[in-house]
């Protein structure tokens, strides 16, 4: 595997302002509630910091955004290249509109889902793949901080009741999505339901983007790929299609309900 320049650079930057804090490697994994073990890899450049803990260092060691800001750039460097530019803009991004017909999709995902859904394939190494988690679980963090963007998706009913990873896996993931719908306001889940029939989406997931200045971008991925898309006669004709898909899903409140119930009534066994 490729060594990250960012996380030499985390590393480093973690060495000194715990020495200058005049904190052990003990005394840091406390007051950021990790282990010393991880906080010895992390500084050796073994393991990568998550966003979580990169928040937490910058807290108590005084870091002003910066290990944050590092923790970002390291998020990038590891995802798949051709991701890379969607992940600057996707953390910028003041809105977030998506449609998936065969997966939840990856800012909703549970860490077990999410790798099941990688894996699934064999294209992947072990290390490549855990690799690849640990980046989609850290993009999940705009969700959350301070000022997140509102995310609106739209899946299949398919998407609920394929049992990707088997059903312990799908079940934990089901309640995850509740849990988000209903604990996040800027977080809303529309399903459309078998009931519809066919209907523009089933020809493929897709993203749109609204950042803080400037037009809507979108993100189309396929087997062999992913890319963006900023001319605007096609930005156009992805949001027309994405508010036809939407106009057929169900309410969100109600969409909720629907999983819940699907999470119950299914035979997990």
């Amino acid at each position: 595997m490729e060594r990250s320049s960012m996380l030499d650079h985390f590393a480093e930057e973690l060495r000194l302002a715990r020495s200058a804090a005049g904190l052990s490697q003990a005394a840091l994994a406390e007051a950021v509630s990790y282990s010393a073990a991880l906080i010895a890899k992390i500084e050796t450049g073994d393991r990568r910091p998550s966003a979580d803990l990169a928040r937490r260092c910058d807290a108590v060691l005084g870091g002003g955004g910066r290990f944050v800001r590092i923790q970002r750039r390291i998020s990038r460097e590891t995802v798949v290249p051709y991701f890379r530019e969607w992940a600057g803009i996707e953390q910028e991004a003041t809105a977030l509109r998506g449609y998936e017909p065969l997966y939840v999709p990856g800012l909703l995902q549970t860490e077990r889902y999410a790798r099941a859904v990688l894996s699934g394939p064999g294209l992947l190494s072990a290390e490549e793949v855990e690799r690849q988690v640990v980046t989609r679980l850290d993009r999940q963090e705009i969700l959350t901080r301070d000022r997140p963007p509102t995310l609106t998706v739209v899946v299949d009913e398919s998407v609920l009741r394929r049992p990707v990873g088997g059903p312990e896996v799908l079940r934990e993931q089901l309640r995850h999505l509740v849990k988000v719908g209903e604990g996040l306001p800027r977080v809303r889940v529309h399903v459309v339901p078998f009931a519809v029939g066919a209907y523009a989406g089933l020809d493929g997931s897709f993203v749109i983007a609204t950042p803080p200045v400037g037009e809507d971008m979108v993100y189309v991925e396929t087997q062999l790929g992913g890319h963006v898309v900023d001319r605007p006669a096609d930005v156009r004709r992805a949001v027309d299609v994405w508010e036809s898909i939407r106009g057929e899903a169900l309410p969100h409140q109600r969409s909720i309900e629907l999983i819940a119930e699907i999470t119950e009534a299914e035979p997990w066994t």
